[in-house]
């Protein structure tokens, strides 16, 4: 396929640093000989590679006048991306040609996050055209990496639950399942995050869409009315119908992302709503002199969709739902065949407002009956339970959606446990309270035809735990696991690769084989033994890990040594996923090297640690163990005694583009949250795929992993989960002192205070919460986990054994993949078939 960028076409451009917005290019002139005669010596600017020189020329060729001048990596950028997009618009628009002419059953899956990540790469290995771009883009003088690296990521979500999303969209596309996702297109995203000369996080809007996006296909002729507040009144006609009147009236404008998938034509769509006033400018207010009124209907509407979590869902569900049944009508089936070509994914409870917004489409709009509705309403959604921990649990003001609640739920309830007021008052989707609340992962629960979680043990405490319930008075049936995955596409065809040529060559595979059957890896397993296998191993990661050296010399002005362990711990701040845990440990690692002799100093392997992630704005706990981070490192870092043994980097602003640097380059990642409150993790599953060793404790999806690459090759510590509940009752009325249950931890809480990392006193709100209460077992887990870290140390002494366990870890992985769980989906849940697009 011919490139509209080749350079046959539109010549060789000049580079520059700044940016010039058209994409420009010229041609040569020709001697009789066919020798290229270059105008006003433009040959030997070319030659030279001089950079900085503006402005923009004319030059007549073949009787035409085109624009030549200077485009920089940025334009250029956007210029490949805008190719690469009519590449994705003939595949998309075939495939939902096919998807209209087929009328297959169709899923959508709601999300309030998608982490997209960059997408130019992605997009040209799944349509099979890197190595054809990469050569058009050197021969116009431009390094294709440097083109990659313009590409802000999307600031469409934060953490796990939005990658998830992006996978399975990816997933779909890959498996030719007629799968579309719904978002909200965020302006800031959650926030560009910044660290202080204190080491404090500040945030600042993120700027991804300043210049134009030019993965997003405006959709001006597909929008929807939405309405906010108002009230609903009641027909006298018999039927119970009711019509919302008054309030604000919002325009959702859709943008469309195209999702292509792997080697296949089939591309689905991600489409994100705007918020946008129907009437954005009161100018009868504006002549009375009432300037802020004259905009306020304007800027409320705009703030919805401004930064990550609005505080209105009922936005997106409403806008997403109406589309949804706009195209559901255009097959011309009843009402009643809903289901049958309808599945809804609620990705969390985030988007469970679909369900009363659905029973009002029904009864007010379609004039259903209420028993139908429910019906047909309980056939369509699906749920996915992501959490068992009861303040992430969403609840909503009764108010807003009391009319439409299936409060007759609690009616079979009682009938089936008469006199049970204790269950009735648990089952409740009301909390008695002021204001009252509705809790919205039981109305997803029972206003949904399964409900799963999303690891073993994840699912296992959901039945058994916050919806225990329901399991009884609704049947075991119901409820069910999808362990996540992610997709090997980005995590490691994009992200790592030189290992994902040489699992190809080793193989004797095409990566479409293996990156669509991720199973096909356990082939490496007979390799681990082959001596020269195994250098060309351990050499990949050894480049890896000086592709982020680089990246932390020029982003941050540090050298990192490259010889050493590398150890990663990048999650979204949270007391439960323990970042606190791992900097504690550092600590400790510190103290005991500073007490160290010269020749002991000798045996120890060095090890850099590096975290990256991003705490909630108001989340003061969590901020302050990033305050703590970057203080303890900028000590240790500093140390002549140490620093070579040991040195720590808190990397800002992380993103995708930031994991997919830093997971090839990891020795071993660090997932220890409680035992029991990580419903399952996905970066576990990313770094062992590429070949990086597991410290965790058992919980979540780290206990599928450890059986199926061999705890001989992950570091578990920790108590489980069953006895969580009792060491925090023992916290509660049987505290026993730090120093005297671990005297190790309680050393290093001293030192802290002590004002060993800067003032003391400021960290005292966090090492309260491990000093009084420690509800997450911060010191009943310390002396296991160092421990676990030791083994570490003596594991990674023999390197050669150390590269073996990375080829068995790597090799094992073909359960995680994205793939199998969509597919899970397709057949357990949604009742969805394969609508591959013809070649």
């Amino acid at each position: 396929m011919t490139s509209v960028l080749d350079p046959k076409t539109i010549g060789k451009p000049k580079r520059a640093r700044r940016h010039v917005r058209t994409l420009t290019g010229y041609l040569p002139e020709t001697d009789a000989s066919g020798k290229e005669k270059w105008p006003r010596g433009e040959e030997e600017v070319w030659k030279s590679g001089l950079r900085g020189v503006d402005g923009v020329n004319e030059y007549q060729a073949e009787g035409s006048v085109l624009n030549w001048g200077l485009v920089d990596d940025f334009g250029a950028y956007q210029a490949a991306s805008l190719s690469v997009r009519d590449n994705l618009i003939v595949n998309w628009n075939e495939t939902q040609l096919h998807y209209t002419k087929k009328s297959p059953k169709r899923a959508y899956y709601l999300s309030l996050e998608f982490l997209m990540g960059r997408t130019l790469d992605n997009a040209i290995l799944n349509l099979g055209l890197k190595d054809q771009y990469t050569e058009s883009m050197q021969k116009l003088g431009f390094n294709f990496e440097d083109l990659l690296a313009q590409e802000r990521d999307a600031a469409l979500g934060n953490g796990g639950l939005g990658r998830l999303a992006a996978c399975y969209l990816d997933s779909g596309a890959s498996q030719e399942l007629p799968l579309w996702g719904y978002g909200l297109r965020y302006k800031y995203g959650i926030f560009q995050q910044l660290i202080s000369p204190e080491g404090n996080q500040l945030e600042a809007p993120d700027p991804w869409l300043d210049n134009q996006n030019p993965w997003e296909l405006p959709r001006l002729d597909v929008t929807y009315e939405v309405q906010f507040y108002g009230h609903s009144e009641r027909l006298n006609d018999g039927t119970g119908r009711a019509v919302w009147t008054g309030g604000q009236e919002v325009l959702a404008v859709a943008y469309d992302v195209m999702i292509p998938g792997c080697y296949t034509k089939n591309t689905n769509n991600l489409r994100l709503w705007e918020s946008k006033p129907k009437r954005g400018f009161d100018l009868n207010s504006f002549n009375a002199g009432d300037y802020e009124r004259a905009i306020e209907s304007s800027n409320s509407a705009a703030a919805i969709t401004s930064v990550l979590y609005p505080n209105d869902h009922t936005f997106w569900t409403a806008a997403s739902l109406s589309d949804i049944l706009r195209r559901f009508k255009n097959i011309g089936k009843p009402i009643s065949a809903f289901p049958d070509y309808v599945a809804i994914q609620l990705n969390d409870t985030h988007p469970t407002l679909a369900i009363p917004e659905l029973m009002r489409i029904l009864l007010d709009e379609e004039e259903v009956s209420w028993d139908d509705a429910w019906t047909i309403v309980t056939n369509t959604f699906f749920y996915t339970n992501h959490t068992v921990l009861p303040e992430a649990l969403e609840k909503w003001p009764v108010p807003l959606m009391e009319h439409l609640l299936p409060r007759y739920f609690l009616q079979a309830v009682e009938k089936k446990y008469p006199g049970d007021r204790e269950r009735l008052g648990r089952m409740s989707l009301i909390e008695e309270g002021f204001p009252k609340q509705v809790r919205m992962a039981f109305l997803a629960c029972i206003g949904s035809r399964k409900v799963n979680g999303v690891a073993e043990l994840h699912s296992e405490l959901v039945k058994t735990t916050i919806l225990k319930d329901f399991v009884e008075f609704e049947g075991a049936g119901k409820f069910s696991n999808v362990t996540n995955g992610i997709t090997p596409r980005r995590w490691l065809d994009q992200c790592n690769p030189e290992l994902s040529a040489l699992i190809s060559k080793t193989l004797k595979l095409e990566k479409p084989v293996w990156l669509k059957d991720l199973y096909k890896l356990e082939g490496l397993l007979k390799f681990a033994d082959d001596k020269a296998f195994r250098q060309e191993w351990g050499a990949i990661k050894q480049r890896n890990k000086e592709r982020l050296a680089h990246l932390v010399q020029t982003t941050l002005g540090f050298t990192v040594n490259t010889n050493a362990m590398f150890d990663v711990q990048i999650k979204r701040l949270h007391e439960y996923k323990r970042q606190t845990l791992n900097i504690l440990g550092v600590i400790h690692r510190y103290l005991n090297l500073k007490k160290m002799s010269a020749a002991e100093k000798k045996k120890v392997n060095p090890r850099v640690v590096f975290f990256a992630g991003k705490a909630a704005p108001g989340y003061y706990i969590a901020k302050l163990t990033i305050r703590l981070i970057v203080n303890v490192a900028r000590v240790i870092n500093a140390d002549p005694e140490t620093k070579d043994l040991l040195s720590l980097y808190f990397l800002p602003d992380y993103s995708v583009s930031l994991a997919e640097v830093l997971i090839p380059a990891s020795d071993i990642s660090q997932h220890i949250s409680t035992a029991g409150t990580e419903a399952s993790g996905t970066s576990n599953m990313k770094f062992c795929l590429n070949g990086g060793l597991l410290v965790g404790t058992v919980d979540g999806a780290n206990i599928e992993i450890a059986e199926e690459v061999g705890e001989s090759n992950v570091f578990f510590f920790g108590h489980l989960a069953p006895a969580v509940e009792d060491l925090r009752y023992q916290h509660v009325y049987h505290p026993v002192p730090i120093e005297e249950k671990c005297p190790a931890l309680a050393n290093v809480l001293n030192q802290v205070s002590g004002g060993l990392f800067g003032d003391g006193g400021a960290y005292e709100p966090l090492l309260n919460t491990i000093r009084q209460g420690d509800y997450y077992l911060l010191s009943d887990d310390f002396d296991s986990y160092m421990a676990a870290l030791d083994l570490v140390d003596e594991a990674y002494k023999d390197r050669d054994e150390w590269i073996k366990k990375s080829i068995k870890t790597t090799a094992k992985m073909g359960k995680f993949s994205s793939d199998r769980a969509i597919n899970e989906y397709a057949e357990s849940y949604w009742n969805l078939e394969s609508a591959k697009v013809p070649a």
